[in-house]
């Protein structure tokens, strides 16, 4: 695997953090970076998340049934506009896709 060095600048305050918290995980900065670059280049998007510990159980319960759905391929399929978003939920025979890539 060749590799390649990519140097960004960030707040000082921010970097120890960072290095902190991925040394009591047992990584390096670089490992956390290399993570982050590789779900933005896989998903498309930048995902901000709420640490582990800030979760309600309310929201753990909602997005684990969310997750099972999306495993089933239930649900629904992307809309361009509110229109038809609002038609295909109240068609009675409305079809589920699964949208997982």
């Amino acid at each position: 695997m060749s590799t390649a060095i990519i140097n960004f600048r960030t707040e000082e305050k921010v970097k120890k953090e960072a290095q902190g918290i991925a040394e009591k995980m047992g990584l390096k900065l670089s490992d956390v970076l290399n993570v982050l670059l590789r779900n933005f280049t896989r998903e498309r998007k930048i995902v901000s998340e709420i640490g582990e510990g800030e979760y309600t159980d309310y929201f753990k319960k909602s997005m684990s049934e969310v997750l099972e759905q999306e495993k089933n391929g239930d649900v629904s399929p992307f809309f361009d506009n509110a229109e038809d978003s609002i038609k295909w939920l109240k068609d009675k025979n409305r079809k589920y896709v699964n949208q997982i890539q």
